[in-house]
Protein backbone atom coordinates (compact mmCIF):
# COMPACT_ATOMS: atom_id res chain seq x y z
CA UNK A 1 0.00 0.00 0.00
CA UNK A 2 1.17 3.56 -0.65
CA UNK A 3 2.63 5.46 2.27
CA UNK A 4 2.38 9.10 1.22
CA UNK A 5 1.83 11.59 -1.59
CA UNK A 6 4.33 14.37 -2.27
CA UNK A 7 3.69 17.09 -4.86
CA UNK A 8 6.43 17.46 -7.46
CA UNK A 9 6.40 20.95 -8.96
CA UNK A 10 8.13 21.95 -12.18
CA UNK A 11 9.05 25.59 -12.74
CA UNK A 12 10.78 27.67 -15.35
CA UNK A 13 13.51 29.05 -13.12
CA UNK A 14 13.42 26.55 -10.24
CA UNK A 15 16.09 28.49 -8.33
CA UNK A 16 13.83 31.56 -8.25
CA UNK A 17 10.88 29.34 -7.33
CA UNK A 18 12.79 27.96 -4.33
CA UNK A 19 13.56 31.50 -3.18
CA UNK A 20 9.91 32.48 -3.62
CA UNK A 21 8.61 29.56 -1.53
CA UNK A 22 11.08 30.40 1.24
CA UNK A 23 10.00 34.05 1.28
CA UNK A 24 6.27 33.58 0.66
CA UNK A 25 5.47 30.42 2.60
CA UNK A 26 8.35 30.01 5.04
CA UNK A 27 9.63 26.94 3.20
CA UNK A 28 12.90 25.34 4.21
CA UNK A 29 15.11 24.08 1.41
CA UNK A 30 16.38 20.63 2.38
CA UNK A 31 18.70 20.10 -0.59
CA UNK A 32 19.10 20.55 -4.33
CA UNK A 33 20.87 18.62 -7.07
CA UNK A 34 22.34 20.60 -9.96
CA UNK A 35 22.47 19.12 -13.44
CA UNK A 36 26.20 18.95 -14.23
CA UNK A 37 25.46 19.35 -17.94
CA UNK A 38 23.69 22.68 -17.89
CA UNK A 39 23.25 23.91 -14.30
CA UNK A 40 19.49 23.40 -14.08
CA UNK A 41 18.00 22.21 -10.83
CA UNK A 42 17.40 18.56 -11.56
CA UNK A 43 15.81 17.90 -8.19
CA UNK A 44 15.22 19.84 -4.99
CA UNK A 45 13.27 19.17 -1.84
CA UNK A 46 11.73 21.67 0.53
CA UNK A 47 9.41 21.52 3.49
CA UNK A 48 6.54 23.80 4.34
CA UNK A 49 5.46 23.03 7.88
CA UNK A 50 5.42 19.24 8.02
CA UNK A 51 4.90 18.75 4.26
CA UNK A 52 7.58 17.93 1.73
CA UNK A 53 7.50 19.31 -1.80
CA UNK A 54 9.82 18.33 -4.62
CA UNK A 55 10.79 20.75 -7.38
CA UNK A 56 12.81 20.86 -10.58
CA UNK A 57 13.45 22.97 -13.61
CA UNK A 58 11.74 21.94 -16.82
CA UNK A 59 12.93 18.74 -18.52
CA UNK A 60 10.57 18.47 -21.51
CA UNK A 61 12.31 15.32 -22.74
CA UNK A 62 11.06 13.60 -19.54
CA UNK A 63 7.62 15.23 -19.68
CA UNK A 64 8.52 17.63 -16.86
CA UNK A 65 7.02 20.93 -17.98
CA UNK A 66 5.80 23.93 -16.02
CA UNK A 67 2.36 25.56 -15.96
CA UNK A 68 3.90 28.34 -18.09
CA UNK A 69 4.65 25.86 -20.86
CA UNK A 70 1.25 24.17 -20.51
CA UNK A 71 -0.64 27.47 -20.44
CA UNK A 72 -1.93 26.94 -16.89
CA UNK A 73 -2.44 24.28 -14.27
CA UNK A 74 -5.35 22.03 -13.33
CA UNK A 75 -3.88 21.39 -9.87
CA UNK A 76 -4.32 23.54 -6.79
CA UNK A 77 -2.17 23.12 -3.70
CA UNK A 78 -3.94 23.53 -0.36
CA UNK A 79 -1.81 25.25 2.28
CA UNK A 80 -3.20 25.06 5.82
CA UNK A 81 -2.20 28.09 7.84
CA UNK A 82 -2.97 29.79 11.13
CA UNK A 83 -3.13 33.35 9.73
CA UNK A 84 -4.55 33.51 6.20
CA UNK A 85 -4.64 37.29 5.90
CA UNK A 86 -1.02 37.77 6.95
CA UNK A 87 0.18 34.83 4.87
CA UNK A 88 -1.62 36.05 1.75
CA UNK A 89 -0.08 39.50 2.24
CA UNK A 90 3.40 37.93 2.59
CA UNK A 91 2.86 35.84 -0.55
CA UNK A 92 1.69 38.91 -2.49
CA UNK A 93 4.71 40.89 -1.28
CA UNK A 94 6.91 38.05 -2.56
CA UNK A 95 5.29 38.23 -6.02
CA UNK A 96 2.15 36.08 -5.90
CA UNK A 97 -1.03 37.29 -7.59
CA UNK A 98 -4.08 37.25 -5.33
CA UNK A 99 -6.86 35.56 -7.29
CA UNK A 100 -9.37 35.48 -4.42
CA UNK A 101 -8.97 37.69 -1.36
CA UNK A 102 -9.32 36.15 2.10
CA UNK A 103 -12.94 35.49 3.03
CA UNK A 104 -14.81 33.34 5.52
CA UNK A 105 -16.47 30.29 3.94
CA UNK A 106 -19.60 28.37 4.96
CA UNK A 107 -17.53 25.23 5.52
CA UNK A 108 -15.72 26.77 8.48
CA UNK A 109 -12.54 28.04 6.86
CA UNK A 110 -11.17 31.43 5.91
CA UNK A 111 -9.61 30.96 2.49
CA UNK A 112 -7.81 32.85 -0.24
CA UNK A 113 -6.36 31.79 -3.57
CA UNK A 114 -3.04 32.97 -4.98
CA UNK A 115 -1.06 32.19 -8.12
CA UNK A 116 2.66 32.02 -7.57
CA UNK A 117 5.02 33.62 -10.13
CA UNK A 118 5.63 30.16 -11.64
CA UNK A 119 2.01 29.38 -12.49
CA UNK A 120 1.12 27.20 -9.50
CA UNK A 121 -2.20 27.93 -7.78
CA UNK A 122 -2.45 27.79 -3.96
CA UNK A 123 -5.44 27.92 -1.64
CA UNK A 124 -4.43 29.24 1.75
CA UNK A 125 -6.87 28.07 4.40
CA UNK A 126 -7.38 28.74 8.08
CA UNK A 127 -9.94 26.84 10.15
CA UNK A 128 -12.19 29.34 11.93
CA UNK A 129 -15.08 27.04 12.91
CA UNK A 130 -15.52 23.31 13.37
CA UNK A 131 -18.23 22.18 10.95
CA UNK A 132 -19.43 18.62 10.32
CA UNK A 133 -19.83 17.31 6.77
CA UNK A 134 -23.62 17.34 7.25
CA UNK A 135 -23.51 21.00 8.31
CA UNK A 136 -21.32 21.83 5.31
CA UNK A 137 -23.81 20.20 2.94
CA UNK A 138 -26.78 21.96 4.56
CA UNK A 139 -25.07 25.35 4.37
CA UNK A 140 -24.21 24.77 0.72
CA UNK A 141 -27.80 23.84 -0.07
CA UNK A 142 -29.08 26.89 1.83
CA UNK A 143 -26.71 29.18 -0.10
CA UNK A 144 -27.76 27.64 -3.42
CA UNK A 145 -31.44 28.19 -2.71
CA UNK A 146 -31.02 31.76 -1.45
Amino acid sequence: MPLSVTPYLVAKGAEKALAFYVQAFGAVEEFRMIDPGDGRIGHAELTIGTSRIMLSDEYPDFGAVSPDTLGGTAVTLHLATEAVDADVARAADAGAIVLRAPADQSFGERTATVMDPFGHRWILSQTVESVTPAQMQKRWEDEASA
